[in-house]
């Protein structure tokens, strides 16, 4: 246990122990060095407004920028913003991020998505308008025929001409609804705008 003692005190062991410490203190400053160089440390970008702009336009922002982008898909067409532009990007314009940060972008479809027309045949009017609200298809206007059930759908129409249920419609398309009137004879039509 004394040579444990005496060998703690010892010119060699206080060399050796002086030199792993100076080798860990170059260690340590060499890792911190290279952190800075490869991180950027300290070093932000400021992200730009990618709003309204093209896919075509976003690409060359970002590359100036010295940022990188994934293209996210987008569900709803907004009417707000032009057909393939950027609606939405995170992180948003402003924040000051690190050179080389992918930004996510969301573009806007070229027009709404479809929607199945339900069956609304045999149906009345207030229900068909419902159902139809529902799927986001909008009733323009109801136009009444010679038929014996009052306010009951008869036929549906889109542009001036008969569509069935199960057809597919932009969202927020408007369609017209023909209904009965209540009556068997005559050859009277009226048109109410909804």
């Amino acid at each position: 246990m004394g040579n444990f003692f005496r060998f703690l005190k010892s010119k060699t062991f206080l060399i050796q122990l002086g030199l792993a410490l100076g080798v860990l203190l170059i260690l340590i400053f060499l890792v911190f060095r290279w952190l800075n160089s490869t991180t950027n440390h300290g070093e932000f970008v400021e992200v730009p407004d990618f709003s309204k702009l093209s896919v075509m336009e976003m690409r060359k922002k970002v590359e100036n920028a010295g940022l990188r982008y994934e293209v996210v898909d987008s569900a709803n067409y907004d009417p707000e913003y032009p057909r393939f532009s950027i609606i939405e990007q995170n992180p948003s314009a402003g924040t000051k991020v690190k050179s080389n940060r992918k930004i996510y972008f969301t573009v806007n479809p070229s027009g709404y998505k479809k929607v199945t027309v339900p069956n609304i045949i045999q149906v009345t009017k207030r229900n068909a308008s419902s159902m139809l609200k529902a799927v986001g298809l909008d009733v323009q206007r109801v136009t009444y025929i010679d038929q014996l059930g009052k306010d009951m759908v008869y036929y549906i129409k889109y542009k001036g001409k008969d569509i069935k249920p199960g057809d597919k419609l932009p969202k927020t398309s408007k369609i017209e609804l023909i209904c009965g009137n209540g009556n068997v004879s005559g050859s009277t039509t009226q048109t109410d705008s909804e």
